[in-house]
């Protein structure tokens, strides 16, 4: 029994190449110059039979049907798929629940404010099957089929665009990070795509971790209005970016004893060309870019 993380998908909302964009790095991924990534999204198993999906992007039907071990079976509609794990509610990430509806006896895991901003979401889904929604953020965390044990912790206060003002809970925890521990063999991943800044709490996660797969957005806090147009930063996103002297590059570096990867990039990110100068400064680091269907083994 080990832990097996899968990268479904990589990329940040709207994915690689943006269908809307035709900044240098979107061109060079439809030219088959650099290679397309899905929207962010990873599965995680301690057994090898029951999987748990972390976020549910919209890319997330071809996502499963590119990953043999997330196939249907034996029976015509038995499934290893045992829940969702949402960090956020941000449309990348909650979209592809529509995808699963209809699969009987899922489980999915959000903090307060998330599970009451997607009560329209929730009571439509429940049409097709009844799921269980539970608090991510409940006092002692949870226990998932497959010998995993997971905390939630909260990253970032970020609301979604399409939620109204005002919101269910606008002082909740919005954005947190899974801590996923296996019972049998210790091993710890930390989960955080999204982040808005680099938090004791982060740190602490991170000094915990085999592995962190971390929010790697933006490669520089100006990146928007540097690539794609004037007065569109990093700041009014709410995402860490890797460079400067609070980024996460930065707090990487203090734990080199965990595998540190990056996803959820965005389409401006020149992580994502491999033979970039960005490149080459986080592989110096020890820090990862991996491509959408790796699998991590903890």
């Amino acid at each position: 029994m080990v832990v097996r993380v899968v990268l479904l998908g990589t990329a940040a909302g709207g994915g690689f190449p943006q269908w809307n964009c035709a900044c240098a790095l979107c061109a060079a991924a439809r030219d088959g110059r650099l290679p397309s990534r899905t929207q962010e999204c990873a599965a995680v198993t301690g057994n090898g039979r029951d999987w748990w999906l972390l976020n549910a992007s919209p890319d997330l039907r071809a996502q499963l049907t590119a990953t043999p071990a997330l196939w249907p079976g034996p029976g015509p509609r038995d499934t290893p798929l045992r829940g969702v794990l949402l960090t956020d509610a941000e449309a990348d990430h909650v979209t592809g629940l529509s995808e699963l509806r209809g699969a009987a006896d899922l489980k999915v895991y959000a903090a307060p404010p998330v599970r009451a901003v997607l009560a329209p979401a929730r009571a439509a889904l429940d049409r097709y099957a009844r799921w269980e929604w539970a608090d991510s953020l409940a006092d002692g965390g949870f226990v998932l089929a497959g010998g995993l044990v997971v905390t939630a912790h909260p990253v970032g206060m970020k609301i979604p665009k399409y939620v109204p003002a005002p919101t269910p809970d606008p002082a909740g925890p919005w954005v947190t990070a899974y801590r996923v521990e296996d019972l049998a063999s210790g091993g710890v991943l930390v989960y955080a795509p999204c982040a808005g800044a680099w938090s004791p709490a982060l740190e602490e996660l991170c000094a915990q971790a085999d592995c962190v797969l971390l929010d790697g957005t933006f490669f520089a806090s100006d990146e928007m209005g540097t690539a794609v147009r004037s007065g569109a930063g990093q700041a009014a996103m709410g995402h860490l970016p890797v460079t400067g002297p609070d980024g996460s590059l930065a707090g990487l570096a203090r734990h080199p004893g965990a595998r540190r990867i990056y996803t959820h990039l965005n389409n401006t990110n020149p992580l994502l060309d491999p033979a970039s100068a960005a490149r080459a400064r986080v592989a110096e680091e020890g820090v990862e870019v991996l491509p959408d269907g790796a699998e991590l083994v903890l």
